[in-house]
């Protein structure tokens, strides 16, 4: 990566819709964690999903704020957009997310998949907290695979897309695909999958199945860390341009070999600095525990379990 780069930047771009059933998207990069929020709307009736937005989280100090999503929400405001659905892909390993925020700071439902329900299972045994993670209260949807709903007038899809976790989803609206932790950039690759509940070949059958989708369909990613010869953040690309571009599956790449190399990398990367607070708020739709008599929140880390 260059040395003068703009990924200590926010950066808000705009990927127009093509036509009828074709939303506009915004996407707004988040330079703390290299996430991107998305803003997907209906250019008819200004109807607007948000999609993976950040509550911000200091590691050090265990501080959150706003910063963020006020950041998203003037910008929803200065567009005219209305906020009818809150998404999240999956509950992220890296940000907290800041569903129940915009929840009630908007209004709107809020929504994740349904296998959402088996990682809190998951991370109740890994906690040791029995009695945590009521899913179904906190999320008003909870979505399958081939669900469908509306915004606006704009149809969306979900399809499961397990692998980096084993309940994540992608939203699948016209020519947009929100397709989260799945694929970086073609010049970066594709997501990890070495985290509890994640599998190698599943991601594999996961990006087969968004690469089948129309080749136009332009696919935007959860998040971006440059590559050597990039020094601005990017995170839109067609099916089309992963097909023969994308360093993890050009070249008649194979499952097999596509697991090897997968499980390769992951061997050599650390657990995001977040992980451990981040999934203990995040299967709470982003909300903090109860407070204790002190009237303080308090999260409970595992040691040596990683």
């Amino acid at each position: 990566m260059a040395e003068n780069s703009d990924f200590d930047k926010r950066i808000t771009r705009h990927s127009k819709s093509t036509g009828s059933g074709s939303p506009d998207v915004w996407g707004i990069y988040e330079p703390d964690t290299g996430s991107i929020q998305y803003i997907c709307a209906d250019p008819e009736t200004k109807k607007a999903a948000l999609i993976d937005v950040v509550q911000d989280f200091d590691p050090k100090s265990f501080e959150l704020s706003t910063d963020a999503m006020d950041h998203l929400l003037d910008f929803v405001k200065e567009k005219g957009l209305t906020v009818d659905r809150i998404l999240d892909t999956h509950p992220h390993a890296d940000h907290v997310m800041a569903s129940a925020l915009l929840k009630k700071r908007t209004g709107a439902r809020n929504g994740i998949g349904e296998k959402v329900k088996d990682i809190a299972d998951l991370w109740r045994d890994l906690y040791h907290l029995p009695d945590a993670f009521d899913v179904e209260r906190d999320f008003d949807d909870l979505f399958a695979d081939k669900d469908t709903f509306k915004v606006g007038n704009l149809d969306l899809r979900v399809m499961l897309s397990t692998g980096h976790t084993m309940g994540s989803i992608t939203y699948v609206c016209g020519d947009a695909a929100f397709v989260h932790d799945t694929f970086m950039q073609p010049d970066s690759g594709t997501a990890r999958a070495d985290f509890p509940g994640g599998s190698t070949e599943e991601l594999w059958n996961t990006l087969q199945a968004i690469l089948d989708l129309p080749e136009e369909t332009r696919l935007f990613i959860g998040h971006d860390y440059g590559s050597d010869t990039r020094d601005t953040p990017e995170w839109e690309a067609t099916v089309a341009t992963h097909k023969t571009e994308n360093i993890h599956l050009k070249d008649g790449q194979t499952k097999e070999g596509y697991i090897s190399l997968r499980d390769e990398k992951d061997k050599t990367l650390d657990l995001p600095d977040r992980m451990l607070a981040a999934l203990q708020l995040n299967l709470r739709a982003g909300q903090l525990p109860q407070a204790e008599s002190d009237g303080h929140h308090y999260l409970k880390l595992p040691v040596n379990k990683f």
